[in-house]
């Protein structure tokens, strides 16, 4: 793990140098998927996984000032669209997957090829998504490569296209405290380490970034403002949430159903285009920034998108927001969408 550590801070250092988007990130998560998959011996941890969560959880929770607040919830239809358009998006993904592997998959039964399928594009987490498809006998080892895939392509793809566009700092006229404030911070800390450990015990999706967001959350809209988080801090959360990452791309992953994972490579691309189209609709109908409602809406995950938004300064909230909702309505409503659909279907149960 020191081993991993050190490499990931010397590639967050070079892209520092290089001015590479989001470097505490996209460093450390290129270099330890490079050499996880040549097969030397990377590790993360989970408890440094969750701090780092944790961390990114506070520091965003910090933007939803109150003013903040009533913008996102008079936008409430505007996220309600983007999880329709989420949850379209990723049965559109999974029929057309199904449609390629149907023969080289042949030798699944009809059932499983399609919750394979289903599970595999649909845009949630992707450790909830494989509990979920290993309920429901799914191949789990595919499903949990796609997301893997499909996280790291966005992750990579769209900070450097944010850069090429020139766009950033939409957030310089945001109210979000600056400076720290150390009895405050030891306060906040304390406040959102008690929720993350409270939606653990409670079993929740993602505790340790949910549970710190929303008790910060709570805690800003309250109209306090005790403490920023300190910018080495908020590195050091990137830099290990990037390892964690990736040190999912084994050398197993390599050899993981090349021309499935091909597949999903180019179905992530053509999902980026197609949200981009879909965000710069939104943008005409609400009035934010098409960035903002790039990040807010891409197949990514919600800790990658959010730190880019952070990093960036894109409309951090805004974006915060609608991945929240996106990830809290996937979870909820993709297993009854999975029994709907496969009820149509009653010749290809297994």
């Amino acid at each position: 793990m020191v081993f991993t550590l050190v490499l990931a801070y010397g590639a967050a250092r070079l892209c520092v140098w290089l001015h590479t988007p989001i470097p505490w990130m996209i460093g450390p998560l290129l270099l330890t998927s490079v050499v996880s998959m040549l097969g030397l011996p990377t590790r993360g941890a989970v408890p440094v996984r969750n701090a780092g969560q944790w961390v990114i959880g506070a520091a965003l929770g910090l933007y939803f000032t109150p003013e903040v607040g009533a913008l996102v919830v008079g936008l409430w239809w505007a996220i309600g669209l983007g999880i329709v358009w989420a949850l379209g998006l990723g049965l559109g993904f999974g029929v057309w997957l199904r449609s390629v592997h149907a023969r080289r998959l042949s030798a699944l039964p009809p059932g499983q090829l399609f919750s394979t399928t289903y599970f595999a594009s649909a845009i949630g987490g992707a450790s909830e998504m494989t509990l979920l498809a290993e309920r429901h006998g799914a191949q789990t080892e595919l499903v949990a490569a796609a997301h893997s895939l499909r996280v790291l392509l966005v992750t990579v793809t769209i900070p450097f296209a944010m850069q090429f566009w020139g766009v950033h700092a939409l957030d310089l006229g945001s109210t979000v405290v600056r400076e720290v404030h150390w009895p405050g911070l030891l306060l906040l800390g304390s406040l959102s380490f008690v929720g993350a450990w409270a939606m653990q015990r409670m079993g929740r999706a993602n505790p340790w970034f949910m549970g710190a967001l929303l008790v910060t959350m709570v805690v800003t809209l309250s109209g306090y403002a005790w403490s920023a988080i300190p910018p080495w801090l908020s590195a050091a959360a990137q830099l290990v949430i990037g390892v964690s990452l990736g040190v999912r791309f084994t050398p197993a992953f390599v050899h993981t159903a090349p021309r499935w994972l091909a597949s999903v490579g180019l179905a992530s691309f053509a999902m980026m285009l197609l949200c981009a189209g879909f965000a710069w609709v939104m943008a005409q109908l609400t009035g934010l920034h098409p960035a903002t409602m790039v990040l807010g809406t891409s197949p990514g995950g919600i800790a990658e998108m959010s730190i880019t938004a952070k990093v960036l300064q894109l409309g951090v909230p805004m974006v915060t927001a609608f991945q929240v909702c996106r990830l809290v309505a996937v979870l909820l409503l993709v297993e009854p969408l999975y029994r709907w659909w496969n009820a149509r279907k009653p010749v290809e149960r297994p």
